[in-house]
C-alpha cells in the first residue's frame, strides 16, 4: 500500500514538474536545457526528461533558434513553446453582424471573417447560424477537433457569472446557457462573456490601453455600453451588469446613435458612419452638428462613470471608432463642465475587431490556466 501512494505520489510530482518546465517555455522559448534548469530550480536530468515527455506529447519541439544572449561557438540544444499545438477562437456576435478571429496560443492572429447578420434573425435563427459560421470557419481553416481548445463568445447585454445571458437585446436568449448549446457541436472549453466588457480587455491586452489599469471603454454603436478594468482587473459586477447603462433611460443613450444617421450624400455602399466620417472630413456643417449632438448625448453617462471610478483612460471603440477622433473634442468639453476631472480620452486601435479580439484573449487566459496550471490538464496531441 504505501508503495502505491508513493508512486502515486510521484506521478503527481512529475506532472507539477511537467507544467513548470512548460510554463518557462511558454514564457519565453526557445530555452535551453541549462537555462531551463536555471529558471525552474529543478536538476537538469529531471528537466531533461520531462522536455523529452512534452516534446512526446506535441507541446514542446527542439529548435535551431538560438536563445537570446548567446553568441558565438556550437549552439546548445534549446526547446521553444509549441504555439500551434492548439488553437481557440474569439466570436463577437449580436444583432447586425458576427465577427471571429482564430488564435494561435501564443496570441497570434491566424484568421478572421466578419459576415452581417439578419437584425430581424429569431434567437433559434441566431443560434443554428452560429453554430454553422463557426463550423464552417474552422473547416476553412483546417482546424481539428484535438486542436481547438476553447471558444469564447461576445455578445451584447448581460452576461452572469455562469456565462448564462441574462438580456433581451438578441431576441430569445434570456437565460439561455449559450455554452451548452454550442458545447455538443464543440467539445472544447466554451465561455460566454459581455461584448464591451470584452472590448476593454482587447484595449488592454493589445489596444489603446495596453500600459493603463484602470480603464473605462466605451463601446458604442447601434447600442452603447461600458467595459471596466480596474487595478488591471474586469469589473463585471456581483450579476455582470457592470457598464449596462443603456439600460438606465434617463440617461436617453437609447437613441443617441440616431444622431449619427446621415441623410446627406452617401456613395455606392456606404454606411452611415462612413458617409458621416467623409462628411466630417470635408467640414460639413450638418455632419459637424451631428458629431457635437452625439457627444452631448453621450457625456453625462461617461461623466457618471468618471464620477463613480476615476479612470485613467477612456477608450471610445466600436462602430463609432472611425468617427471617434471627431467625437473626442467635443466629448471632452462637455464632460468638462459636468466633471470635476477629465480623463485621457482616446480611440481604439482594434476597430470592429475589438471585441472578438477580447474574446480570444480571454480564451487564451482559460486555455492558460488550464494548460500551465493544472498539470492533469497535460494530453498528448495528434
Amino acid at each position: 500500500m504505501a508503495s502505491a501512494i508513493r508512486g502515486k505520489d510521484l506521478a503527481g510530482l512529475r506532472k507539477i514538474n511537467a507544467a513548470v518546465v512548460l510554463r518557462a517555455l511558454h514564457a519565453r522559448s526557445p530555452q535551453t536545457l541549462s537555462q531551463l534548469t536555471a529558471v525552474t530550480g529543478l536538476s537538469r536530468p529531471t528537466v531533461e526528461g520531462l522536455v523529452e515527455t512534452l516534446s512526446a506529447l506535441g507541446w514542446v519541439a527542439g529548435t535551431e533558434e538560438s536563445p537570446s544572449g548567446r553568441a558565438g561557438g556550437r549552439p546548445a540544444r534549446s526547446f521553444r513553446f509549441r504555439a500551434e499545438a492548439g488553437v481557440v477562437v474569439g466570436v463577437d456576435i449580436g444583432l447586425h453582424k458576427i465577427v471571429l478571429q482564430l488564435s494561435d496560443l501564443a496570441g497570434g492572429t491566424l484568421a478572421r471573417a466578419r459576415e452581417d447578420t439578419d437584425p430581424e434573425m429569431t434567437g433559434w435563427a441566431r443560434l443554428e447560424f452560429l453554430r454553422a459560421r463557426l463550423a464552417s470557419f474552422l473547416s476553412e481553416h483546417a482546424v481539428s477537433a484535438d486542436r481547438l481548445l476553447a471558444i469564447a463568445v461576445g455578445v451584447p447585454g448581460m452576461v452572469d457569472a455562469t456565462g448564462r445571458v441574462r438580456s433581451q437585446v438578441i431576441p430569445d436568449w434570456n437565460d439561455v446557457d449559450l455554452a451548452r448549446r454550442l458545447a455538443d457541436a464543440f467539445p472544447c472549453r466554451i465561455l460566454v462573456e459581455n461584448d464591451a466588457n470584452l472590448a476593454v480587455v482587447a484595449e488592454h491586452w493589445r489596444g489603446s490601453a495596453a500600459l493603463v489599469d484602470d480603464i473605462v471603454c466605451i463601446l458604442a454603436g447601434r447600442r452603447i455600453a461600458a467595459g471596466l478594468l480596474l487595478s488591471g482587473r474586469l469589473h463585471r459586477g456581483r450579476r455582470g451588469g457592470a457598464g449596462e447603462m443603456s439600460t438606465l433611460p434617463h440617461l436617453g443613450l437609447g437613441p443617441a446613435h440616431k444622431s449619427l444617421y446621415w441623410n446627406g450624400e452617401r456613395r455606392p455602399g456606404e454606411s452611415d458612419i462612413e458617409a458621416l466620417t467623409r462628411a466630417v472630413a470635408d467640414k460639413d456643417p450638418e455632419a459637424l452638428s451631428a458629431i457635437d449632438d452625439f457627444a452631448r448625448r453621450l457625456a453625462p453617462a461617461i461623466a457618471a462613470l468618471i464620477l463613480a471610478v476615476d479612470p485613467d483612460l477612456v477608450v471610445l471603440a466600436g462602430g463609432i471608432s472611425p468617427l471617434a477622433n471627431a467625437v473626442i473634442p467635443s466629448l471632452t468639453e462637455q464632460l468638462g463642465h459636468i466633471t470635476q476631472h477629465v480623463p485621457r480620452v482616446t480611440v481604439s486601435v482594434l476597430g470592429d475587431d475589438v471585441v472578438a479580439c477580447g474574446a480570444a484573449r480571454i480564451a487564451l487566459d482559460a486555455v492558460n490556466g488550464e494548460l500551465l496550471d493544472d498539470p492533469g490538464s497535460l494530453r498528448p496531441l495528434h
